[in-house]
């Protein structure tokens, strides 16, 4: 009789223990991986009146993210309370890519309408000045009678 209540209260125990090992894991959030909550890019901010300034700030952009191995995307623009406008590059990493080559142009013109298209136009003209060894360099922006603005790149020997 003492034997078989022995071996009871040791079966109790042992059921008792796995029991409350499966309330502890069943209380224990259940994640598969790592989740990510924030990250940020480093980023720069700068004020800018004219085109020209926008083009230097996002020289300087460049200049700024290349210390993190990687280049400026403009993620906003805005007016600043005293009436000058305001451009945060961020600083991404590009993985680079096999495209053909344009052909072979002393001046690169564009069109442009907004500040993000300026901005576009010099990463080309940038991209396409590098691919040939050369460094951009801005030869002039000028607005017509109609409000047309237009840019000229040439590359020049590094």
């Amino acid at each position: 009789m003492i034997v078989l209540r022995q071996s009871f209260i040791n079966t109790s125990v042992r059921v008792a223990a796995v029991v409350a090992a499966a309330i502890v894991v069943s209380c224990a959030p259940m994640y598969s991986a790592p989740q990510q909550v924030e990250a940020k890019n480093p980023s720069v901010t700068y004020k800018y009146q004219s085109d020209q300034d926008l083009i230097e700030a996002n020289q300087k952009a460049a200049t700024f993210c290349s210390g993190y191995q990687s280049t400026p995307r403009a993620a906003s623009f805005s007016t600043d309370a005293d009436g000058r406008k305001v451009v945060v590059f961020d600083c991404v990493t590009v993985t680079p890519t096999a495209a053909p080559l344009p052909p072979v142009n002393p001046n690169l013109t564009y069109t442009y309408r907004t500040d993000q298209e300026l901005l576009d136009a010099t990463r080309n003209a940038q991209l396409y000045c590098m691919n040939r060894g050369s460094q951009q360099v801005v030869s002039s922006i000028v607005t017509d009678a109609s409000g047309t603005r237009t840019v000229t790149f040439r590359c020049s020997p590094s």
